[in-house]
């Protein structure tokens, strides 16, 4: 029988066992972080109805759907976690407790042709506030700690959360009489950064049809730069001649006011006027967040503030506000930028226990002994040469061996060595259980990403 060659399909990332560990330790490092903000975690299916999970229709996201039939049925695969969470909420309603606050981590399918860095099956990690029939504007306020004390858990240190206002923007063109326009507009000035300011002042006036006056306005406005302070100070000096912007501006104070107390340092926070994000969903506080030292990366965690999240599932108003992080992406990029810490253990287990007589009570007491310690432990019982078990234990990189022959269960000792000092040691289990805790401990403290 011909034998079918192995492959995985493009676009899909599979990770050998080590690099699987360091993808594990971001997401418990992000289910501990969210936690500590009161976050529920969630999980929805990932196939749902698509009359549900198209409702809003048509679009970029109808093109890209893995869409199928099974019977009768029309099915597809969830294309984010924000769709599925709005039906979630409108669904269950009655069940749940507001301001509801959910974090979900899940692989999401989009249908796009896969490039370096892009992938069609890819891990999301979300969290939303949703509130009934209002939402706090201090909601707002606390995403930027969430976001700095997730990226520093990780071991980030030189990141900018970048931070708008939709609001500001929507008063902005309102006052120049642009609001018609206003969407082609942002979409023009999102290209600043990849083609600078003369381009995009030339694009305005071109394909927006502004005159020069215009065009050279706006980016006045939006090269407003300098301290939070210094920024929101300029923008002072336009309060008064749109309420939109006036409350946009007031919200934006407000999120900055409090940042000392959620305890995000300065330098990792600046208002940037150039942010919109989604055009048509945002509708409030926008945020991006970028790695200082690597630009080309763009945003490795965005979202904002939208007005109704469950519009298209329900008659109500579900205010709410949440960031994603491509987790798929962001960690293809950090293991090519070589910023995966490799000293962090990845192996599957702490300890590899080789018994060395025929009967195994001895060895069988001693593994249970460890994992109720929490240490991780691994008997090794297939007839192999010894050579090959070190080598076996060497390969997966696990940290401690343990011999367990006669003189030692005699002597009531445990033989141990550590892998990667070639120190043996020879101790009572209860004293080879602290041993083997504080190596590990010390091995542990590094962040997994090398910041």
């Amino acid at each position: 029988m011909a034998k079918m060659t192995p492959r995985t399909l493009s676009g899909f990332m599979e990770l050998l066992p080590a690099p699987q560990q360091q993808m594990e330790r971001i997401m418990e490092t992000l289910r501990r972080t969210y936690a500590l903000y009161g976050f529920t975690p969630l999980d929805t299916p990932v196939i749902e109805s698509s009359e549900v999970l198209l409702a809003k229709g048509g679009g970029e996201t109808e093109k890209q759907i893995y869409r199928f039939t099974k019977g009768d049925a029309d099915l597809s695969l969830r294309f984010d976690l924000t769709v599925p969470l709005a039906k979630y909420v409108a669904l269950h309603y009655n069940d749940l407790s507001f301001p509801f606050r959910r974090y979900q981590i899940g692989k999401v399918y989009r249908g796009e042709r896969a490039q370096r860095g892009r992938f069609r099956e890819f891990y999301q990690a979300d969290i939303d506030i949703i509130g009934d029939g209002k939402l706090s504007i201090l909601n707002e306020a606390e995403i930027p700690a969430i976001i700095y004390r997730t990226f520093s858990a990780l071991g980030l240190r030189r990141f900018q959360i970048r931070v708008n206002n939709r609001k500001i923007l929507n008063g902005f063109y309102a006052m120049m009489g642009l609001t018609e326009r206003s969407g082609d507009i942002m979409r023009t000035v999102d290209k600043l950064d990849k083609i600078g300011a003369e381009k995009v002042g030339a694009l305005l006036v071109a394909d927006c049809g502004l005159t020069h006056d215009q065009a050279d306005e706006i980016l006045k406005f939006i090269a407003i730069s300098g301290s939070n302070e210094t920024v929101l100070s300029a923008l002072e000096g336009y309060r008064g001649r749109n309420e939109v912007f006036d409350q946009g501006l007031t919200e934006l104070a407000t999120v900055v006011r409090y940042l000392a107390d959620f305890g995000v340092p300065a330098e990792h926070f600046a208002v940037d006027l150039t942010i919109a994000r989604g055009l048509d969903y945002y509708t409030g506080t926008v945020y991006e967040t970028t790695l200082l030292d690597h630009p080309e990366i763009g945003s490795v965690c965005s979202g904002g503030r939208y007005d109704n999240l469950a519009e298209y599932y329900t008659d109500r108003q579900l205010p709410g506000v949440g960031i994603s992080i491509g987790l798929t992406r962001l960690f293809y990029v950090l293991g090519e930028q070589g910023m995966l810490n490799p000293d962090l253990p990845t192996a599957p287990a702490d300890v590899l226990i080789l018994p060395m007589t025929e009967d195994l009570s001895a060895a069988i007491s001693l593994a249970t002994l460890l994992r109720d310690n929490g240490i991780r432990a691994q008997l090794h019982w297939e007839e192999k040469k010894f050579k090959q078990k070190i080598s076996y234990a060497d390969k997966l990189s696990i940290p401690y061996v343990i011999f367990l022959g006669e003189d030692e269960i005699a002597a009531g000792v445990v033989a141990c060595k550590d892998m990667a000092t070639g120190e043996q040691t020879k101790l009572e289990p209860a004293a080879t259980v602290y041993h083997i805790k504080a190596g590990l401990a010390e091995r542990e403290k590094g962040a997994v990403i090398l910041g």
